[in-house]
């Protein structure tokens, strides 16, 4: 009897060992090839993902990036992220590479849970969706079709202050941020603005935000399960919506090009064919995380390093305040005013540099291609680093010094400041946040003075940085 337990355990320990040499072989196997990048690949599946967020976790986003380019080669190295094999490219010249070579060498690229999370993209790609979506995107997000949008977004920011911050002593920024972006992007996209009916479905988009950027793994309580899970609450939300604006559509409550949400019910395909009301509540959602995480890490960060620099609010504060007085009692902001905002655009783009909202993105390889010598094989997936140049002395010098010049006059060289990305990708909704941050910043600057309560706060990154106790202050009123 116990020859036959020894034999089934040498067995089963024969079985796993092979399992697991045959998993790591594969692994490796994705990266054999001649003149790859040098780097290291991690574990099967895992790769180094864990290393990678970590360190965004743990308050140094760049660790990852800089570390590996110290010890491999500071412009291109080879991991595996996400389960994918990768090649990570730092500095201006491979951004340039990158940014210039859509579509011919290299498209965009997002993890699997991004087509878990928007089921309607899985009938084509992710890819193809958002090649859809940049066709779709009416011409309102362009500077001069924004400019009609700045008095709303005053107002709705006077309600935000009045509601919010006004006659508090103490606030906690962050949450306080996601809310008035939250807010004008849904006013914006799908004209909602009762404070009560966006509360519905604002609180799961931290958890969505989450689960777009995590190791797909769908078990009870992991971050892309609550992703999922947030994602079917709040396309419940949408879909309803679109259901009454086709009534107010078709009633003549609602106009054909008050938003993107009319737009998107009223525009069909090549082939007369309309999208359906999941594909659009799909491209909605995708367009309400893009006009609202990003945003609100700036605005957060914004007040972060004002009340760090008093120097520097001054000067926000003078120029802000010179607009104010140019304008009658209870005029609203306008075009002309926002290019008085010279001083705080930047300030908020040093803010962007420190702690950028959108700290890199992907892209895949369509074709095997050599860059710097080395092969990159199709498939692979290439990761550009926002922190690569933004902080690195070759482009900035003293990197970690606050200092609002470099945006001066011609500002810093092409391909290094990358917030919104860049080439063909390039963000489309730039101008729309320059609005929303700087209609931010006149309001907040108008009222408060604050100071942090947590004097050494540390920024961490899940999946968007933030502060990691959500920036508490106390607010100084100005005196009347």
């Amino acid at each position: 009897m116990g020859n036959i337990y020894l034999s089934l355990l040498l067995l089963f320990v024969s079985f796993v060992t092979l399992s697991l040499f045959f998993l790591f072989y594969k692994h490796r196997s994705n990266f054999t090839g001649p003149n790859l990048p040098p780097g290291k690949v991690g574990y099967p599946m895992i790769g180094e993902s864990l290393e990678f967020l970590s360190t965004g976790w743990k308050g140094h986003p760049e660790k990852f990036i800089f570390d590996r380019m110290t010890k491999f080669s500071s412009e291109v190295f080879k991991t595996s992220l996400l389960g994918q094999p990768a090649a990570v490219f730092c500095g201006a010249a491979c951004n340039k590479f990158l940014f210039s070579n859509e579509n011919k060498l290299v498209t965009a690229w997002w993890p699997e849970s991004v087509n878990k999370i928007f089921p309607s993209s899985t009938q084509t790609s992710s890819t193809e969706e958002a090649k859809k979506m940049r066709k779709l995107l009416p011409n309102f997000l362009k500077p001069e079709a924004l400019q009609r949008y700045i008095g709303m977004m005053d107002t709705i920011a006077q309600r935000h202050f009045a509601t919010d911050w006004e006659n508090k002593k103490e606030v906690t920024v962050f949450p306080l941020a996601k809310r008035y972006t939250f807010w004008l992007a849904c006013r914006v996209f799908v004209s909602v603005e009762d404070p009560n009916h966006i509360e519905r479905f604002a609180a799961p988009f931290q958890d969505l935000a989450s689960g777009i950027i995590s190791i797909p793994i769908d078990l009870p309580g992991t971050p892309f399960n609550r992703g999922i899970k947030a994602s079917q609450i709040i396309r419940k939300e949408l879909v309803a919506i679109i259901k009454q604006r086709k009534t107010d559509l078709a009633d003549g409550k609602a106009t054909p090009t008050q938003d993107i949400l009319s737009h998107m019910l009223l525009t069909c395909d090549d082939n007369g064919q309309y999208m359906a009301e999941l594909d659009i509540a799909d491209k909605i959602l995708g367009l309400l995380i893009g006009g609202h995480d990003t945003a609100s890490a700036a605005c957060t960060f914004i007040v972060k390093y004002l009340a760090e620099l008093p120097d520097i609010y001054e000067k926000v504060y003078n120029e802000q305040i010179e607009i104010a007085k140019s304008k009658a009692p209870g005029e609203l902001l306008n075009w002309e005013d926002i290019k008085k905002m010279r001083y705080s655009w930047n300030v908020a783009c040093e803010v962007m540099r420190l702690a950028p909202p959108l700290q890199g993105g992907f892209r895949e390889a369509i074709n095997d291609f050599i860059f710097n010598g080395f092969s990159i094989p199709k498939g692979w997936k290439l990761y550009w680093s926002a922190n690569s140049t933004h902080k690195s002395a070759a482009y900035f010098p003293q990197p970690e010094k606050f200092d609002p010049s470099r945006f001066e006059g011609a500002g810093p060289a092409p391909y290094t400041f990358v917030p919104f990305g860049g080439g063909p990708r390039m963000c489309p909704g730039k101008e729309y946040a320059r609005l929303e941050i700087l209609v931010f910043m006149h309001n907040l600057v108008r009222r408060f003075r604050w100071e942090k309560m947590i004097p050494d706060e540390k920024i961490i990154v899940d999946p968007m940085p933030m502060p990691a106790k959500d920036l508490p202050v106390r607010l100084y009123p100005h005196k009347a």
